[in-house]
């Protein structure tokens, strides 16, 4: 087999990475520096709470990857499941070089009015986890250690990416698949998570934007780059095919559902009330997307389907994410069952078929962040705190937010995909793409 440069090149970097690993003297500490406190603020139940919560996203990749494997065609199986997989791999070493100090480390942006605000972290405050250490951070972690925090929030960098692959399955060169994800995550991602997250972010302090668990720094982007991607790979020599393996549809959506009360409660960073909050929501909101989906899809003429049920718990958990823990758990039923009729009609509408979205990740993951960020502008819990509480300016915030991060995160997308190409080709030969990428990319099958 002939071996390409961008293979030597690949190695040659995770070669490079590791060696200077083995040679880094990281710092555990900032003495000083007014950011930590001291180790007697920890508290052990938030520490057992977010590392079970860690775990439990982790679960989410794979829980991923049976979902979308059991949705595309037999010939697809094995490379659409590794496509998820392999981000725990990835982005994990990216996010331990560069991506959490790209997310949380000193903000580097403008100021307004003596006031300022980040638009991405500066990519040398925490290189190689250097500073993250196990003392509480004042601001973004008071009870539990930073490196807790890190690795907690390294399983959302992680899901982001995996989550856009369905819009792309069984076209898409893995090679290529392994550069966009680098550039996506470093290019879109960081700065969305820094702006949303951090104390200082431009859309947490001067919008007050409210994203309790991801549903705009995860679902909206990876939504976003998922329709950007579809439209730059273009369609599929043949769009149509039966789901290979409806069973490991449902075994990944029962691994997603349970791995995301880490993903909402744990998002609380500690074990309080208000992760009690977030865990009921979340089921509850599930539950009723998906009984509506299965019903709303029965008045229109379709069959009550096992597909259709999974994807509707999925839209439901989408939705939830963002006001998780700030709304009630009667609030989160009609969440779950607007989002679920609009993702339906979404993913039904003609024109968004044509675009060849393979498994629908724009009008479930896409359509799902949009609504739960609308949706917790309305109803979340506190003074002026959204619509219905007297906080109109926040709505408006929101509402100039929504619009700010679907351009931000489609048309950036575009362009990654564009500078992919221009790099690494990005779509297969049509010779492979009627192989199949589990032979054509990985030589392996179902029957092996």
């Amino acid at each position: 087999m002939k071996i390409g440069l961008k293979w030597i090149v690949s190695f040659t970097v995770i070669s490079g990475v590791a060696i200077g690993g083995l040679f880094w003297t990281p710092a555990t500490d900032l003495p000083n520096s007014g950011e930590f406190l001291s180790d007697d603020k920890i508290v052990g139940a938030d520490v057992a709470w977010i590392l079970a919560a860690a775990g439990l996203v982790l679960l989410m990749t794979p829980g991923l990857s049976f979902f979308y494997g059991g949705m595309v065609g037999k010939k697809n199986v094995i490379s659409t499941m590794l496509q998820s997989f392999i981000a725990l791999g990835v982005i994990s070493i990216l996010w331990v070089v560069v991506g959490f100090s790209l997310s949380f480390g000193d903000s580097l942006g403008f100021e307004i009015n003596g006031q300022h605000y980040g638009l991405i972290g500066n990519p040398f405050s925490y290189p190689f986890f250097n500073h993250v250490g196990v003392l509480p951070h004042k601001e973004m972690a008071s009870t539990i250690p930073f490196i807790l925090f890190a690795l907690f929030q390294m399983k959302f960098a992680v899901i982001t990416p995996a989550l856009i692959t369905g819009s792309f399955a069984e076209r898409v060169r893995f090679i290529s698949y392994l550069l966009f994800m680098i550039l996506f995550s470093i290019c879109i991602y960081t700065p969305l998570c820094h702006m949303v997250w951090h104390p200082d972010g431009l859309l947490n302090k001067y919008f007050g934007v409210k994203d309790f668990a991801g549903g705009t720094v995860v679902h909206m982007s990876a939504g976003f780059a998922a329709l950007a991607g579809a439209i730059v790979v273009g369609k599929r020599k043949n769009p149509h095919h039966e789901p290979s393996n409806i069973p490991f549809v449902l075994l990944g959506t029962g691994m997603l559902w349970f791995g995301w009360f880490g993903f909402n409660a744990g998002s609380a960073l500690g074990a309080n009330a208000t992760a009690a909050i977030a865990f009921g929501t979340t089921t509850i909101a599930s539950a009723s997307a998906m009984m509506t989906w299965i019903l709303f899809d029965r008045i229109n003429g379709r069959s009550v389907s096992a597909l259709g049920a999974c994807i509707g718990a999925v839209v439901g958990l989408v939705a939830i994410t963002p006001g998780c823990g700030f709304v009630s758990i009667p609030e989160s039923l009609f969440i779950g069952f607007i989002a679920a009729i609009v993702s339906n009609v979404m993913m039904n509408w003609k024109r968004l078929k044509n675009i060849d979205d393979t498994l629908d990740v724009f009008a479930c993951h896409g359509v799902g962040g949009i609504m739960g960020m609308i949706l917790t502008a309305i109803f979340a819990h506190g003074e002026k705190a959204s619509l219905l509480h007297g906080g109109i300016e926040v709505f408006i915030h929101h509402m100039i937010a929504l619009v700010l991060v679907s351009a931000f995160a489609f048309f950036g997308s575009l362009i990654l995909y564009k500078v992919t190409n221009r790099m690494i080709t990005l779509r297969v030969s049509e010779e492979s793409e009627n192989i199949g990428l589990d032979r054509s990319q990985h030589e392996e099958s179902l029957n092996c």
